[in-house]
Order: structure tokens, then C-alpha cells, then sequence
């Protein structure tokens, strides 16, 4: 395993534990103040996290605790068990605020990267690696880690938000029947999540584990807020909405969030995106939701984008992605 370099006087680090999911929740809650990423998760909702990508903490994580013990900082590498083309690492991390300035977060990303590297050669050695970290606009002081890393700036995702008011009219398409999700159709949206995805960037082929570890099987995902479009029975588009109770308590305004948005292939054209997504919208809000989110790759090949717009959505935060590419090992 990687090793870490001496912190500053009256730190030390530390493997991160299943146990500290709650500090790193607290951590997260004072850094939001500054940071206003406007996510707040809690305890569950990181413990759920790690255990959703399946993240080995004692090896790919690192814990940095004060004199009394308090957890002042961390950092978690983490990588999807699927891919396509280049094998994604994902290196994520935060300090405290009053703890910023004395080099743990230079430290912590030299660590990520060096433990990165390792979790490259262990598991796909002869794909390209690639270990990226997602960087909110507004993060300067991380852009600027990164960027002395040697990292490189390679996507721009726009965070959406719109009112559950006004609601967009749900079209009519010409034998195409409206539904919300059940359980028994969860592999037929995988497998129509996989085809509508196969030219969009960092997408993977989604097995039924990882597609119910991630997506379906999430605590916040909610079946009743997600549509379904189908024709003749058969399964033609999608949105899957997700409601996060932490983010409520935190800001006193429940919202849903439209996590993965698909229409197959051969379907596009007609209008099936807008019908699933205001269908989505009214049901949120029948629901007690007061707004909706989503993201968007400004690159989004199906020009998504200038759909979302239509819809009424409007960009309230970047986010890019920046990376660094690792050859194939031999």
C-alpha cells in the first residue's frame, strides 16, 4: 500500500475505517460552508458510498486525526468494477477548513496518486489507467492541487436546478405508455441504460450487480418518482429519480434528482426524453418535492444540454473533471 508522508506538527494519518463515516460526514459539513457544493451527505449516506463501489478502506483510504483524535481529513481511492476503454480511478478528498494551508491536502493527493497507481496495476494492468478527481469550479485551491500534480482538465459537468413550478405539459407520443418503475423491469432498464450509453464518455457496460449497487439498489433511489416509456410493452426510455434526506434535513428543501436519463437508439427523435422527464418532474412534485436536479456533460453527444434548458433547468454549478493518464503494465 502506498505510503503517507509525515504530516504537519500534531497530525498523523491513519487507514480510514467503516467507523469513521460520521467524522467524515462532519468534516464534509464544515468544509460546505466554503466549499458550496451543495451536497450534505451524513453518516449513512457515506458509509452507503463506500459500500457501494465497494471500497477496501483499510488500503484505499487514509484517515488524518489531531492530537485529541478528531478527524481533520481524508481521502479515498475508488474505481467502478466495470469500464470502457480507459480504467477510471477516482480520487476524492477534503480537509477542514481550519485545517487548510499547512500542506495535508499536497499530501494526501500525493498519497491518492501513489495509491492510484497501485490500484491500476493490481486489478487492469493492461488497460490505460486513469486517476481522476472532480473539481468544483469555485475549489480554486484544488484545481490549483491538481494542477501542480500534473493533472489535466478533461470534462465540464454542469450541475442543473429548476422549481417543481410551471411544470412543462407531459407530450403525447403516438403509442407510447407512461409508467412508473417496478422492480420487475430493473434488468430491462440496465440493459436499455447500457445501449443508450454506449458513446457517451466514462460509460461502461453496467453488469447486475454493479447496476444495482450503484443505481437501483441505492437507499435514496426512488422507484415512485421514476418513469418508465414503453411501447408495445417494450421498454423505450427512462429517467430514474433519487431523493436525498440529508440534503433535505440540511437545507429544508426537498429535492429530486433525476440521476440517469436514457433513450434507446433506435427511439430518439420523437420526443421521448421530454415526455419521460416532465412526466418525472410532475411526480416529484405531487410527491412534496420543490425542485429537481440533474448533470449534464456539456459535451453530452445527444445535445442534451439545450433540452434541459428547454425544460426549464438552469446551470447552478460546474463541476470538471480532471485526469492523468497511466500506460498499459506489462
Amino acid at each position: 500500500m502506498a505510503e503517507l508522508s509525515e504530516f504537519p506538527e500534531g497530525l498523523t494519518g491513519r487507514p480510514l475505517q467503516a467507523d469513521d463515516a460520521a467524522a467524515v460526514a462532519a468534516v464534509l459539513a464544515a468544509s460546505e460552508a466554503v466549499d458550496d457544493t451543495g451536497e450534505y451527505p451524513d453518516a449513512t449516506d457515506m458509509a452507503d458510498w463506500w459500500a457501494n463501489w465497494r471500497a477496501d478502506l483499510e488500503r484505499d483510504g487514509v484517515a488524518v486525526c489531531d492530537a485529541s483524535g478528531l478527524l481533520i481529513g481524508y481521502a479515498t481511492v475508488t474505481a467502478s468494477p466495470t469500464f470502457r476503454g480507459a480504467f477510471e480511478i477516482y480520487l476524492e478528498g477534503r480537509v477542514r477548513p481550519d485545517h487548510r494551508g499547512r500542506g495535508v491536502g499536497r499530501r494526501l493527493m500525493a498519497w491518492s496518486l501513489a495509491r492510484g497507481a497501485e490500484l491500476h496495476v493490481e486489478r487492469e494492468p493492461g488497460a490505460v489507467g486513469r486517476l481522476v478527481v472532480s473539481v468544483p469550479e469555485q475549489m480554486t485551491a484544488l484545481e490549483s492541487l491538481v494542477r501542480r500534480a500534473g493533472l489535466q482538465p478533461e470534462r465540464w459537468y454542469r450541475h442543473m436546478e429548476r422549481p417543481l413550478t410551471d411544470l412543462p405539459n407531459v407530450p403525447t407520443v403516438p403509442g407510447v405508455e407512461l409508467v412508473p418503475f417496478t422492480p420487475d423491469r430493473d434488468d430491462e432498464v440496465r440493459r436499455a441504460h447500457n445501449a443508450a450509453f454506449t458513446e457517451h464518455h466514462g460509460s461502461s457496460e453496467r453488469d447486475p450487480d454493479t447496476w444495482r449497487s450503484l443505481f437501483t439498489g441505492q437507499r435514496a433511489f426512488r422507484p415512485d418518482l421514476s418513469v418508465l416509456a414503453l411501447q408495445n410493452g417494450v421498454l423505450q426510455g427512462y429517467v430514474l429519480s433519487y431523493v436525498y434526506e440529508a440534503d433535505t434535513l440540511a437545507t429544508g428543501h426537498r429535492r429530486a434528482d433525476l440521476g440517469q436519463i436514457g433513450v434507446l437508439p433506435d427511439a430518439r427523435g420523437r420526443g421521448l426524453a421530454t415526455a419521460v422527464i416532465a412526466a418525472a418532474l410532475r411526480a416529484a412534485a405531487d410527491h412534496d418535492c420543490a425542485g429537481a436536479s440533474l448533470q449534464v456533460d456539456s459535451d453530452n453527444v445527444t445535445g442534451a444540454l439545450r433540452l434541459y434548458e428547454k425544460l426549464g433547468f438552469t446551470t447552478s454549478r460546474t463541476q470538471v473533471s480532471w485526469s492523468i493518464d497511466r500506460p498499459p503494465v506489462s
